[in-house]
């Protein structure tokens, strides 16, 4: 665990004015210096560990399943408790041992597949692939043989469809690789940012009169002109992160990195948000980063066949309440992970800000996490981020409102009540 050995001598930009203006604070002044504390080393550490946030932020340059210019696929993975890792899918028949993965330094994995003999991807644009993860010994001691590799979604597909229902409820992890033609290209920049705020919350599905659920391209025509025409300079999009439970309203999402193919393709969703940015509208995207679906077929939960990996093992890393999992925010690859998540919402989708849900009593780590996603925007002038939060202990929940330029960082506090409050912040 990081920890500073002499807070009261940690430097915290703006605290004397914070304490002034809310004398409450003062006897916490040792706390909130060693919070500081603790968060800068966290940022020296990425800068000296991976050349800064902006490299740290764009794991999905990496890891993940990728098309290189020679029409060859890699792919990289973390599952730091995983015996082997093998790809598998429509591409190889299915075949569980044909193309396993090699293993690299710090849990990772690698495979690399060579293009096709005319050229061509060896992974076709929307079929299907899967991970088969190999267990340990430890891990299969109270399963049958047939057991010992288990299949897994890949944790940063960026498309996963629900399967027929005579193929099971698991989602499918469709591989996304359009050819250029048929790739939305955005037309419109992004809005100036406004003055002040008025935030439309929404929710494609349940954005239609009829029966079913929403589309995306229902929602550009037929909703967002009735928003601007009421006054409103920006939308709230809750459930755009895939989840396969849809009474979860989003909040258990199974993957992060994959929009929701109920509403649509990815391509359509990038529509959407051009056509909201035609009309001058913002775009914020509901963040789910507290908790995480606890399913294993087509979620993140057990995803090297250990009861951790991304996530705290025992009890700890179980939210009782809502019957999820929770991130463990000081591994290294937990925050290249979320923080990943974030950024390629920024750029492959051009969301314009966040609004962020942490659970009840959120830990430090996941502040840390939520500082470091404002530093991912010191190059967004225009990016809003906002949190959400059910407070019982004020020190428990201190926030900061980060101001970056460059890799220099400085920041004030905010007072945080005992009850639910938003807040939203322009960088």
């Amino acid at each position: 665990m990081m920890e500073v050995a002499e807070p009261m001598k940690v430097e915290v930009p703006r605290l004397s004015d914070l304490l002034t203006r809310d004398p409450y604070l003062t006897k916490y002044e040792k706390e909130i210096r060693r919070r500081y504390g603790c968060f800068k080393k966290l940022v020296d550490q990425i800068d000296q560990a991976e050349g800064g946030m902006e490299k740290f932020s764009r794991g999905y340059e990496t890891f993940g399943l990728h098309v290189n210019p020679d029409n060859s696929v890699t792919c990289v993975e973390w599952a730091p408790m995983a015996q082997g890792l093998f790809l598998k899918g429509d591409f190889n028949g299915w075949n569980k041992l044909s193309h396993p993965f090699k293993k690299l330094e710090y849990g990772k994995w690698e495979i690399s597949l060579p293009a096709n003999p005319d050229g061509s991807c060896p992974i076709k644009h929307t079929s299907r692939v899967k991970i088969g993860v190999m267990m340990s010994l430890d891990q299969i001691s109270l399963l049958t043989p047939k057991d010992m590799m288990v299949d897994r979604l890949c944790p940063w597909a960026s498309y996963v469809v629900q399967p027929p229902k005579t193929e099971g409820l698991a989602y499918h992890h469709h591989f996304w690789n359009p050819p250029p033609e048929e790739r939305y290209s955005f037309k419109h920049p992004r809005p100036d940012k406004p003055i002040s705020l008025k935030v439309y919350e929404c929710h494609i599905g349940i954005g239609t009169d009829q029966l079913k659920v929403g589309t995306y391209k229902e929602f550009s025509r037929n909703v967002l002109p009735r928003i601007v025409k009421l006054g409103y300079n920006a939308i709230q999009v809750m459930a755009i992160m895939e989840h396969a439970y849809y009474a979860s309203f989003g909040y258990q999402v199974t993957s992060f990195f994959a929009a929701s193919s109920r509403y649509g393709t990815p391509e359509e969703l990038k529509e959407m948000i051009d056509t909201a940015h035609s009309m001058g509208l913002f775009v914020l995207l509901d963040v789910v980063h507290s908790h995480a679906s606890k399913n294993v077929l087509d979620g993140l939960n057990e995803f090297d066949g250990s009861d951790s990996c991304y996530f705290h093992g025992g009890s700890r890393g179980t939210h009782s309440l809502w019957d999820s999992r929770l991130f463990n925010y000081s591994n290294w690859e937990v925050l290249r992970f979320l923080l990943s998540n974030l950024r390629w919402y920024l750029e492959e989708y051009r969301f314009d800000g966040f609004r962020m849900c942490l659970e009840c009593q959120p830990c430090v780590g996941q502040l840390k996490k939520v500082v470091l996603a404002l530093i991912i925007g010191w190059e967004w002038q225009s990016l809003i981020t906002g949190s959400n939060f059910l407070k019982k202990k004020p020190m428990m929940t201190g926030i900061w409102e980060v101001f970056a330029t460059r890799w220099r960082i400085g920041a004030t506090w905010k007072k945080l009540l005992h009850t639910q409050s938003h807040m939203i912040r322009l960088l």
